[in-house]
């Protein structure tokens, strides 16, 4: 994938989460758009009370992956990074 298609990859997924930040935040959570990476799967960090929620495992895959994958049918996965991994992207 060159430069402009990860670019219009990388707006379409950000206008995607758009749709679900307001009912992360209005729980005191938040979603970070990581990277897309050449296989298409889309790396997030979740912010906020997101991190340590009991329900994030469902929101991820109810939510936020099901937003992503309609709005950008290419996606093949959604994961979480954590605070040690985005240390290392």
């Amino acid at each position: 994938m060159d430069f402009l298609q990860k670019s219009a990859l990388l707006v379409q997924i950000e206008q995607a989460l758009e749709t679900m930040r307001d009912f992360l935040r209005a729980d005191g959570g938040d979603v970070e758009l990581i990277d897309v990476d050449e296989d298409m799967t889309v790396k997030i960090r979740l912010l906020g009370q997101c991190k340590s929620c009991s329900m994030s495992a469902m929101t991820m895959k109810a939510g936020i992956e099901d937003a992503i994958c309609k709005a950008v049918p290419q996606i093949k996965a959604v994961v979480a990074v954590t605070e040690e991994d985005f240390k290392l992207i």
